[in-house]
């Protein structure tokens, strides 16, 4: 399929979607790997993950005009080995997503509304958030699929080891839509508050939420 979806803001920043429809051997003639991407894929034994990194490559060869080089940092966020540009990742099974601004931290998580998010509710929702969790289902899936998302992009824009996505981040009542905002507080451990405003958009079954500072 190839680019599904991409937008540069007035911000600087840039999302660029890639729908995953194409077979190992055709992505791989669609993008060209550097040495140590051809390592790493060589050890990923899940087909799925490794359609996901040629994915990515894809965009990232698409966006760029020049070769950029991939990395990641010990704690697993993705960074540009030669390039100050800021760069988030995200994937499902369907969708590869990449996040770019030229200077500022970005973060950015795509979620299928396919999966089930009653688990969601235990691990990442708090109190304040149960309170205005919809009844009707479908609705309330939708608002599930938005927290979570919402609180990993925001969780890979901080970049800290051992977030409680409880009891370290909050979000702001919201009623859904096609696209918004998402308003969010980060709980630093040693009492600080961190206020930011994330932005989100339906793309078909799916939801994308990303921020950049």
């Amino acid at each position: 399929m190839g680019l599904f979806f991409r937008e540069k803001f007035k911000n600087g920043a840039e999302i660029a979607v890639w729908e995953i429809t194409e077979p190992e051997e055709q992505l791989k003639t669609m993008c060209v790997l550097p040495n140590d991407e051809q390592e790493e894929l060589s050890y990923i034994t899940n087909p799925q993950r490794r359609l996901e990194r040629l994915a990515v490559r894809a965009i990232l060869d698409t966006i760029f005009k020049e070769k950029v080089y991939l990395g990641y940092h010990e704690n697993g966020r993705p960074f540009l080995q030669n390039s100050i540009i800021e760069i988030s990742i995200a994937h499902t099974r369907r969708f590869a997503t990449v996040l770019t601004h030229p200077e500022n931290s970005v973060g950015i998580d795509i979620e299928s509304l396919k999966r089930n998010f009653s688990a969601v509710e235990k691990k990442a929702v708090g109190e304040e958030e149960k309170e205005f969790l919809s009844d009707k289902p479908e609705v309330r899936e939708l608002q599930l699929a938005l927290i979570w998302s919402a609180k990993e992009a925001l969780y890979k824009y901080m970049s800290q080891p051992d977030v409680d996505f409880i009891e370290q981040m909050k979000i702001s009542r919201f009623s859904p839509k096609e696209e918004g905002e998402l308003d969010a507080v980060f709980y630093h451990k040693d009492g600080i508050e961190e206020t930011f405003t994330l932005e989100y958009l339906l793309l078909e079954d799916h939801v994308m939420v990303w921020l950049v500072g």
